[in-house]
């Protein structure tokens, strides 16, 4: 059985940009029916399912059972989910900044935590007619403008304090060694301070979106068509070594990198190098 990847990325209006990151359309079919592992990650995602629903096997919340679903939003987490298919999946994944919950949902990320909830509880009757549209669009461009057209009549207004929004960009950027201390210092807040407004607005810690950042830039290096060496990736991203990156995967992605590049075989589409929509 050969599989087929097909889909497109899309830029969201100039007016949506700093909550949504951007649009990924994807459309996978004749693989072999298996699981594929969420990774943990620093932006929330929301899929919206154009034809069969997604199963989630095992959710991201310890305390939540898995389940199926249409349409859905999910927070920041440190945790893995394991997505069951039987080789074919078709929708659209956004993938929303902190702020974009607030602009979107109007709450903090905090309020979704690692829980998957229905779109519909977080959007609201916008949802359905979301999903509803996505499914009868014409192609990946009018399915881009579609969401453009109902987040913007969905978008509220946000106000963060400059500060957190220094503090995040900080710990989820690119730099490897960045340290909480050192960052609650620079914007002027005690360390304690800087736990609780991250806690409190983000449902992670300070400490956690600074792994979920240096995770995320192991994950996507591994998943490059030649990637690099495992001892290599973890010098790279600022791991003290391999088996500290090693250990760091177990915790956030389930199993070892090794193991996933062994398993890992349904692809998602921006692994394919999509054509890209708008601008």
């Amino acid at each position: 059985m050969v599989g087929v990847s097909e889909g497109a990325s899309g830029i969201p209006d100039p007016r949506l940009r700093p909550y949504v990151l951007g649009y990924e359309g994807y459309l996978l079919r004749g693989f072999a029916p298996g699981t594929h592992v969420g990774m943990p990650g620093s932006v929330l995602t929301v899929i919206i399912t154009i034809d069969e629903p997604i199963e989630v096997e095992v959710s991201c919340h310890p305390d939540q059972a898995g389940g199926t679903w249409e349409m859905l939003a999910s927070g920041l987490t440190t945790r893995p989910c394991v997505i069951a298919h039987n080789g074919y999946q078709y929708g659209v994944q956004l993938a929303l900044t902190p702020q974009g919950c607030r602009a979107l949902f109007g709450a903090p990320a905090a309020a979704l935590g690692s829980w998957i909830v229905d779109l519909a509880d977080v959007l609201g009757p916008r949802a359905g007619e979301l999903r509803e549209r996505l499914g009868s669009a014409l192609g990946w461009p009018e399915r881009f403008t579609v969401l453009d057209e109902i987040l913007l009549r969905q978008l509220l207004p946000v106000s963060w304090d400059p500060e957190l929004t220094h503090a995040w960009d900080l710990l989820s950027g690119p730099e490897t060694t960045v340290r909480v201390a050192a960052v609650a210092d620079e914007i002027g807040w005690s360390r304690r301070h800087l736990v609780n407004r991250f806690t409190a607005e983000l449902g992670v810690s300070p400490k956690d979106v600074a792994r979920i950042a240096r995770f995320e830039r192991s994950h996507a290096m591994l998943r490059r068509p030649e990637p690099p060496s495992l001892a290599e990736t973890a010098a790279l991203c600022g791991y003290y070594d391999q088996a500290h990156m090693a250990r760091e995967w177990r915790e956030l992605a389930g199993l070892p990198p090794s193991v996933w590049r062994e398993r890992e075989e349904f692809p998602f589409v921006q692994d394919q190098q999509p054509s890209q929509v708008g601008g």
